[in-house]
């Protein structure tokens, strides 16, 4: 199944503890249909030593939410959007982008994968 949220895309929370908080998704599980914000739903974990090197104490990590409870913030625009595909015209072939549904301007993919 494919999201309107893609890795790198900046969102903005809807609804829940978090609502109105913006931030980078840092991970996207089309499976479960959840993200990883930056910022957004941090979670305590109680981190166990393992052995004498391993240190261990209190470890803030965000957690997953839901793909419903975020929107896409338009670039261009800087308002929270819904996204819609447009064919464009690269050289001779036609390549599929997403738009802003406001203001109709693309949305770019930034690959942080690197």
């Amino acid at each position: 199944m494919s999201l309107h949220v893609k890795k790198g895309d900046t969102v903005v929370v809807l609804t829940g503890k978090d609502s109105g908080k913006k931030g980078k998704v840092l991970e996207v599980n089309p499976s479960a249909e959840r993200v990883v914000v930056e910022g957004v739903n941090v979670a305590t974990k109680h981190k166990k030593p393992k052995n004498q090197k391993d240190i261990g104490g209190i470890v803030k990590k965000e957690a997953p939410i839901h793909v419903s409870n975020v929107m896409v913030v338009c670039p261009k625009c800087g308002e929270a959007t819904r996204t819609g595909n447009a064919k464009v015209a690269d050289g001779d072939k036609q390549i599929k982008v997403r738009i802003c549904k406001k203001c109709g301007a693309e949305i770019k993919t930034v690959d942080t994968s690197k």
